[in-house]
């Protein structure tokens, strides 16, 4: 449970590990070898006849699916002004009655074998992405209780095993479809040391079988699912319920497009205004003695990407927040996905919008660059010895090599080779560094790619104007090398997605 930190512990950054704890993007994601290994034993034993068709056909319903979630925000905006909760009944839609509503595309084993062949690696990335800032974040977080709302073929499970293999002790998987469900159960066959693992049809029935003390989770991750729902007031229960079901932290994804940040952004009010508002009334409750215990145990705060709790500065604008992660293509993915004429990249960009909220208050850290001093260019010069005059070549093409992202096609495949088993896909990477963001509010998030000119650096920055971080702007930051030359490093080394100090 987050608290909150005095002022005179707090954690003093300096400019060489200002970069390490600013970096939370990936460059480009290797799905792990034995999902690799996973996906091609499914597709062998249950290779359909046409797969590159039923990819096609699928990948058709997600855009008929996306046309349609958008023309219904137009057609139905006057009904949601007058009324907010009302559901939205006339989308055309492949029907699955629920307690819910309709809950959008029947995976059929057609569907979910096509599912498991294009889009499984790139739904587990983008959750391997997000689940491991939240550890970045999240430093002494280790989930031991999962759940896994709208689990599919087990994206998520996937990305828990890289991020947290050794806390999980038990998950509980709640999807509708009996296709995907077995399909996620052939996946798993052949691992070991897995959690206690169950799985439901629906929260009633995961509720209906756990014990009040049992139904609490440390981790919620609902991804990809409720894009699916076209009804306003069945998203808000589907995620009232996840959050009465989350002890610690929730986790929401879904496509990188308009309609998935609205979701995103909606949800994210909701939540906000709901537990801001249960505070409220427990504060009338208590006595002023006891007002800063009740806020530490009540309440929720934003971990990422937004570095406040105010309302998104983004809403009501031609933009929507939405980040990036680059993997390389399995082999089949690049068997059975379709190019346009020319032939398939060895990579794919998987577009999310995502939120992580914990429970608790939002913890007061002074911001990164307070009490920080930055010489600027002349002052540096004034400063140097002669031998600081002296070129190493090697050094400046590496440098100019890091500050080109997302350009290059990979050559060679690694998802082609057969990979010993001595390779340990939990192996640490460079993001277990002592230097983390903290979570107070004077981390700014880059929106959008940095623009590079000359010897200055744009970004877009989502940032926290108060100290409190209750409330938040977008702004157009530009650092140049002449006022501050190890800001303007940095700059040039950022990525879309990354931190910015403030």
């Amino acid at each position: 449970m987050a608290s909150l930190i005095p002022e005179a512990a707090h954690k003093v950054f300096t400019p060489e590990t200002l970069r390490s704890a600013a970096k939370q993007s990936e460059r480009i994601h290797i799905v792990p070898v034995r999902l690799r290994r996973a996906i091609k034993k499914i597709l062998r034993e249950q290779e359909k006849p046409h797969m590159k068709r039923k990819v096609l056909s699928l990948s058709e319903s997600f855009s008929e699916i996306k046309d349609v979630n958008l023309q219904l925000a137009t057609s139905t905006s006057k009904e949601l002004v007058e009324d907010p909760l009302k559901s939205m009944e006339r989308s055309k839609r492949w029907k699955i009655k629920t307690s819910y509503g309709d809950i959008g595309l029947k995976y059929r084993d057609d569907e979910t074998v096509a599912y498991v062949a294009s889009r499984m690696p790139a739904v587990c990335s983008a959750c391997h992405r997000v689940l491991r800032e939240v550890r970045r974040r999240l430093p002494g977080f280790s989930p031991a209780r999962v759940l896994d709302f709208g689990s599919g073929t087990g994206s998520v499970l996937w990305a828990l095993r890289e991020i947290w293999p050794r806390s999980l002790e038990r998950i509980n998987l709640v999807e509708p479809s009996k296709s995907m469900q077995r399909a996620g159960q052939s996946l798993l066959q052949d691992l070991k040391d897995l959690p206690l693992i169950h799985s439901y049809d629906s929260i009633q029935a995961l509720t209906q079988n756990l014990e009040k003390s049992d139904r609490e989770h440390d981790l919620v991750v609902a991804s990809y699912v409720l894009g699916e729902v076209p009804s306003l007031k069945d998203r808000i229960t589907m995620v009232r319920q996840l959050w009465d079901l989350t002890r610690d932290v929730l986790v929401l994804i879904e496509p990188g497009t308009p309609h998935g940040f609205n979701i995103i952004s909606q949800m994210r009010s909701h939540i906000l205004w709901m537990t801001k508002r249960k505070c409220r009334k427990s504060d009338d409750a208590c006595n002023e003695a006891s007002k800063d215990l009740v806020g530490l145990k009540s309440g929720a705060f934003v971990v990422a990407p937004c570095p406040h709790d105010g309302p998104c500065p983004l809403e009501n604008s031609s933009k929507y927040c939405h980040f990036v992660q680059r993997l390389e293509r399995t082999s089949s993915q690049r068997a059975y996905k379709r190019s346009k004429g020319e032939p398939l990249r060895g990579f794919e960009d998987e577009k999310f919008c995502f939120v992580a909220l914990r429970r608790g208050q939002r913890p007061r850290e002074p911001w990164p660059l307070d009490g920080m001093k930055f010489d600027t260019l002349k002052e540096q010069h004034a400063k140097r010895n002669p031998e600081d005059l002296e070129i190493d070549f090697e050094d400046q093409f590496e440098s100019e090599d890091e500050d080109i992202p997302y350009e290059e096609d990979p050559v060679s495949y690694d998802s082609d080779i057969t990979e010993v088993d001595a390779i340990d896909e939990h192996e640490e990477e460079e993001d277990q560094e002592a230097a983390h963001a903290d979570l107070g509010s004077g981390w700014g998030r880059i929106i959008f790619t940095p623009v590079r000119r000359g010897k200055q650096v744009a970004m877009d920055v989502c940032r926290s104007t108060k100290r409190d971080g209750s409330e938040g702007s977008f702004e157009r930051v530009v650092i140049t090398r002449s006022k501050n030359p190890t800001l303007h490093r940095q700059a040039r080394r950022s990525l879309w997605g990354d931190l910015w100090p403030f």
